[in-house]
């Protein structure tokens, strides 16, 4: 049984495209499920996926569908609840202790860590996310930092500070402003 918490519509400022996005309370845990469509590198392109995660924000199930043209490819990412990561029924050992996933073509992913960790203003903390990075599709770990400024803003590192960004959250941890990246259009609450 799942109850719709809030819809969000995303305009990527970089890239021309777009993205659809709800958050879905479940019955033990959360969901997350999106399509964007964009032109990447010139190529249309559309992502949709479906992550689930445990109350505390780690996730648990990820599938993953890609369409660029005649490519396509689906991911599922299974986690068990000792961080083991399996990519299309593959164990990767790389992803070991991660506890969330990344998809490099949302801002939906960066809400699994700002939940999980739940930093008090003028904290932070690292954490190693698994990074699915279109339109490879391939995962990687990515080392990544959260520092907390103030109630609903972020800076945001990743590749050993090589990449950093300010994000600015709302009350449920869902972007409204990825300095550089997406900006929030629209939203609306579950009825």
């Amino acid at each position: 049984m799942s109850r719709l918490v809030r819809s969000v519509l995303w305009r990527w400022l970089d890239t021309p495209g777009a993205e659809y996005f709800t958050l879905s309370k479940l019955d033990e845990g959360w969901q997350l499920s999106g399509t964007v469509i964009a032109a990447l590198d010139g190529r249309p392109m559309r992502v949709g996926y479906r992550i689930v995660c445990t109350p505390a924000w780690e996730t648990r199930l990820a599938h993953i569908a890609i369409q660029m043209g005649k490519f396509s490819e689906l991911l599922e990412i299974k986690v068990d609840e000792h961080q083991r990561w399996q990519v299309n029924c593959n164990e990767v050992e790389a992803l070991a202790g991660c506890y969330d996933i990344d998809l490099g073509i949302t801002p939906a992913t960066n809400t699994l860590s700002i939940r999980r960790l739940n930093l008090k203003v003028g904290e932070r903390a690292e954490t190693v996310a698994a990074w699915v990075r279109p339109p490879t599709m391939r995962v990687y770990p990515l080392r990544q930092r959260y520092s907390r400024l103030s109630k609903y803003r972020y800076r945001y590192e990743a590749r050993g500070g090589s990449y950093v960004t300010a994000l600015e959250v709302d009350d449920l941890g869902l972007v409204t402003r990825y300095a550089g990246g997406w900006e929030r259009v629209a939203s609306v609450d579950g009825l």
